[in-house]
C-alpha cells in the first residue's frame, strides 16, 4: 500500500460550476503509477465545493448555478455574516450543502469515473481566487 499527499492549486475562476478533471490530473503525475486505489480531494475553502456530475453538456453546469442561486439567494435580511460582501454567506451555505471533498476510484493509472462524469469545482464567490486542494492518493502501485 502506497500513500502520497500533495497540495494542488487551481487557477482562479468566476462564480459557477467548472470541470476540473484535466487540471487535477495534470498536477498528479503520480496517479499513473497506481494500479488500483483511491484519490481523495479536499478543498481548503469555505466558499467553494467539490462534487461529481455531468461532464458533457455545459448546460448542466449552468443549470446547477441557476438552481443554487435560486435555492440560496443573496442579500437576505436574515444573513448576519456579510463582512466580505453579499456573495459570502450564500457561498458558505452552498459549500456546506455540496461538500468539501470527493473520493474517486483509481484503476490502471486512471480515474474510474463514469462515462458522463466529471469533477466539478463549485465556485460560489463572484471572484474566489486560486483554490487549494489537498490530494491524497492511496493504493497499490504498479
Amino acid at each position: 500500500m502506497s500513500w502520497i499527499q500533495k497540495q494542488i492549486t487551481l487557477k482562479p475562476r468566476n462564480r459557477g460550476f467548472h470541470l476540473i478533471d484535466d487540471e487535477i490530473i495534470s498536477q498528479l503525475p503520480e496517479l499513473h503509477h497506481y494500479e488500483v486505489g483511491l484519490l481523495h480531494l479536499f478543498i481548503q475553502h469555505t466558499s467553494a465545493s467539490l462534487t461529481v456530475n455531468e461532464n458533457a453538456d455545459p448546460t448542466v453546469r449552468m443549470d446547477m448555478e441557476s438552481h443554487f442561486n435560486h435555492f440560496v439567494p443573496q442579500k437576505q435580511s436574515y444573513y448576519r455574516h456579510d463582512y466580505e460582501g453579499d456573495d459570502d454567506m450564500p457561498a458558505h451555505i452552498k459549500s456546506s450543502t455540496l461538500g468539501c471533498e470527493v473520493t474517486l476510484p483509481i484503476y490502471q493509472g486512471c480515474l474510474r469515473l463514469g462515462t458522463w462524469q466529471g469533477i466539478y469545482l463549485g465556485e460560489h464567490r463572484d471572484y474566489g481566487g486560486a483554490r487549494r486542494i489537498v490530494a491524497t492518493l492511496q493504493g497499490q502501485r504498479s
